[in-house]
This record gives C-alpha cells, sequence and structure tokens, in this order.
C-alpha cells in the first residue's frame, strides 16, 4: 500500500484550490496544442501544401506575419475581454468561448490550402486566446486569498509553461512519422500535418471538457462586478506617481522583451558559438525550465514573505544575464546565462501576478490582471522583431537594449511599486515546516 505521508509530501506543492488545479491542467493542454503550431506552421507553409496570393512577400516573411498576428491581436484584445469578463462576472463562460475558438481554428488548419486563409485562422487563434488568458488568470486570482495567491499563480503558470514547453518537442515528431495509415478505414492515410492539426484540435477539446466539468465561478464574481473598471495610469493614491498595476505592466514588457531577444538571431548565436541547433534548442529550452521548476515555489514565498522583494531581486538579476548572453563565446556558458535569466523571470511574474490581483478590488481582476497578460505578450512580440533590427549593429547590441530595458524597470519597481502583504503576519512560524 502506497504510504499516505508520501503521497501527501508529493502532492504538497500543488495543494490548492481543486479548480485553480483544473484550470492548470487544462491550460497545460490547450499549451501544447497552441504550442504545436509554432513548429508546424513554418514546416507547413515551406513545405508547398499550400499557396495562393502572397501578396510580393517572401516565404519568410509570410511565416513571420502569421505567427506574430497571433500574439498581436491575443495582447491587443485582452484588456477588452477581461474588462468584459468583469462586468458581466462569468469567467468561465469566456474561457470555454476562448478554448471552442481554438477547437475549430486548430481542425481549420486541414481545409486550408492558401496563405491568405492561415492568416485568417491564426488570426482567429489569437482572439480566441485573448478570451482565455485575463480571464484565466482573473479566476484563479478570485479563487485565492491573499495567504496563497502567490502559490496559486505559480502552480497556474507551471503547468500552463510544461504544455507550451512539450508541444514544439512533440510536434516535430508527429509531422516527421506521417503519413499515418488510418487502421479502422484501409487505404486511407493521414499526414503529419493534419495530424499535427487534429493533435491540436484534440487538446483543445480536452481543456473544453475539464473546464466545463470542473470549473466554476466563484459566487461573488458576478454579484461584484464593478462600475469603474478603467486602467489607470497615475497612482489615485497620491504616494506614487505611476499606478503600481501599470507600473507592474511596464516592468512585464521590459521583461518579456528582454528573454525574446534570443529566439530571432538563431543563426548568428550559432556562428559566435561555434554550434548546432541541439545546443539553441537547450539554451532556449533552459528558460523555460528555470521558470518550470521555480514558478510554484517562488509563488508560495511571496505568500510568505512579501511580494515586492521577489519583484525587484528578479528585475536586478534579468540585468547581468541578459547582457552576459551578448558577451558569452561557449555553448555552455550560454545555456547558464538563459537558465539564470529564467530564475529572473520566475521572481518577477508569479509575485507580479499575486501582488496586482492583492490591489484588484471585487469584481475587477480581469481589468487589472490584463495589463500583465497584455504586456507579457506584447514584449514576446517585440522581442523578436528588436534583436533582429538591432543585430546587424553587433551581436551583443540587442542584449545591451534589453539589460538597458532591465535597468529601467528595475527602478520603476523599486520607486512606485509598495508590499500589498503585512510581512509580519504572513511570515511562518518557528513550528512551520
Amino acid at each position: 500500500m502506497v504510504n499516505r505521508e508520501i503521497v501527501r509530501r508529493v502532492l504538497a506543492p500543488f495543494a490548492v484550490d481543486r479548480r485553480v488545479l483544473a484550470l492548470a491542467f487544462a491550460r497545460m493542454a490547450d499549451g501544447v496544442g497552441n504550442s504545436f503550431l509554432i513548429v508546424v506552421i513554418p514546416l507547413y507553409v515551406a513545405s508547398g501544401v499550400v499557396g495562393g496570393v502572397s501578396f510580393g512577400l517572401a516565404e519568410s516573411m509570410i511565416i513571420g506575419v502569421i505567427l506574430s498576428l497571433y500574439g498581436f491581436l491575443n495582447s491587443v484584445f485582452q484588456p477588452f475581454t477581461g474588462r468584459f469578463s468583469d462586468r458581466t462576472g462569468k469567467r468561465k463562460a469566456f474561457i470555454l468561448v476562448g478554448l471552442g475558438g481554438l477547437a475549430v481554428t486548430n481542425l481549420a488548419y486541414v481545409f486550408a490550402e492558401a496563405y491568405l486563409e492561415l492568416v485568417v485562422i491564426r488570426g482567429l487563434q489569437g482572439v480566441s486566446v485573448a478570451f482565455i488568458v485575463p480571464t484565466s488568470i482573473a479566476l484563479v486570482n478570485e479563487l485565492a486569498t491573499t495567504t496563497d495567491r502567490g502559490g496559486n499563480m505559480g502552480v497556474y503558470n507551471t503547468f500552463r509553461l510544461v504544455g507550451f514547453g512539450a508541444g514544439p518537442v512533440a510536434a516535430g515528431a508527429v509531422v516527421n512519422a506521417g503519413p499515418y495509415v488510418l487502421p479502422v478505414v484501409d487505404g486511407v492515410t493521414v499526414s503529419g500535418f493534419d495530424a499535427a492539426f487534429y493533435v491540436a484540435a484534440t487538446t483543445a477539446v480536452i481543456s473544453y471538457a475539464m473546464v466545463t466539468v470542473l470549473i466554476t465561478d466563484p459566487e461573488a464574481t458576478q454579484a461584484s462586478a464593478g462600475d469603474d473598471l478603467a486602467i489607470a495610469v497615475r497612482d489615485r493614491t497620491g504616494s506614487n506617481l505611476l499606478d503600481p498595476v501599470f507600473t507592474l505592466g511596464v516592468a512585464t514588457l521590459f521583461m518579456a522583451t528582454a528573454i525574446a531577444l534570443f529566439a530571432t538571431i538563431q543563426p548568428q548565436i550559432n556562428a559566435r558559438l561555434e554550434q548546432g541547433a541541439t545546443w539553441f534548442g537547450l539554451q532556449f529550452a533552459a528558460f523555460v525550465i528555470a521558470q518550470v521548476l521555480l514558478q510554484t515555489p517562488i509563488g508560495r514565498a511571496s505568500d510568505r514573505y512579501g511580494r515586492r522583494p521577489f519583484i525587484v531581486v528578479g528585475m536586478v538579476l534579468l540585468i547581468p544575464t541578459t547582457l552576459a548572453q551578448g558577451f558569452v563565446t561557449t555553448s555552455a556558458a550560454m545555456f547558464a546565462a538563459r537558465l539564470a535569466q529564467g530564475v529572473a523571470g520566475a521572481m518577477v511574474f508569479a509575485p507580479s501576478l499575486a501582488l496586482a490581483g492583492d490591489l484588484a478590488g471585487e469584481g475587477e481582476s480581469g481589468t487589472k490582471l490584463s495589463v500583465l497578460t497584455m504586456a507579457f505578450g506584447f514584449g514576446i512580440a517585440f522581442g523578436p522583431l528588436t534583436s533582429g533590427a538591432l543585430v546587424g549593429y553587433g551581436f551583443a547590441v540587442p542584449f545591451a537594449f534589453g539589460a538597458v530595458l532591465a535597468v529601467l524597470g528595475s527602478v520603476l519597481v523599486y520607486t512606485q511599486v509598495e508590499e500589498t502583504l503585512d510581512v509580519a503576519s504572513s511570515a511562518p512560524s518557528p513550528g512551520d515546516d
């Protein structure tokens, strides 16, 4: 018989509201399907299966437009969906609309035959995810309390990142192993690309089913939906110049831009370090690995010791770990720099969401937290564009630019964001484990 104490200790890091855990698993499933497409779409376009009017754009530019449109529309629509979900108080309904949209659009790729069709489908996916992200974060926030909000955010982000990290690894294998012969229908085969799209659609359906069965809106959400849901820039209390949630959004934008500089300049990185694609993949994954390992413990620690110290230290750590990537000369050193940058990111993201959640009044979680999720999305979109534009001036220039952003973010957080927890009452007693 399995020792119950062992089981309890294994599950202890994820001892959160069952609805938060269910939502985390659901986001992990749809994260697998979403990240599948990051690998599959470029291969699909390059395969020659699709064609049609290209508007004079090179194939690489078409791929860039298809991929970036998703992030742009996702980020643009998040404040609107977050605010509307606050007014209606129906988080679950918004999440289901988004997941339903993902399921349909993932399946639609099977029937796409032209570049423009891919652009439209990917754009609709961006809008669909805009229904999911701010409302999911808002729901996690409302299911948590001040004493466990950081841990809840950490668990949610950990599972989401596991799904996002696993998808690209599996996608290449699914595409390369095709075509597949259907055992139930003689003579019918499914290409590797179609199989990948079916997998992505299936993960969205699984997420939809999990949310339908396991998630319920907190009773207080609809009752407390507020009327004043504007996003403030100036601090309404007058104690600082900038609103703390807006400040955290700006810092998150800078952080996401800095960590996304790496993706676009793979050829330059591989040439400088005299390495192959395998090393680059490991270096790219190092950031995600650190996030997966540390989001939950750091989130829980911020529940005990305060949000602000972790955010400030994380932003400060982001400075050297970003700058170092422009000057390292070995593959192992780049891996270490990316891993350390992941540690910095983990120290910033979950505590920032928790602090913004602490400041969100009743019925305004979607509006407040969408500031951070929108900023992160824009940063992930701006980072690759920035590095692609700056690397021509020197290999270190994009990373120096990222380090400058991290300096500005550190100053903003240190001067404009106050602690939201009563650390003395949140600290563990001597008898705590």
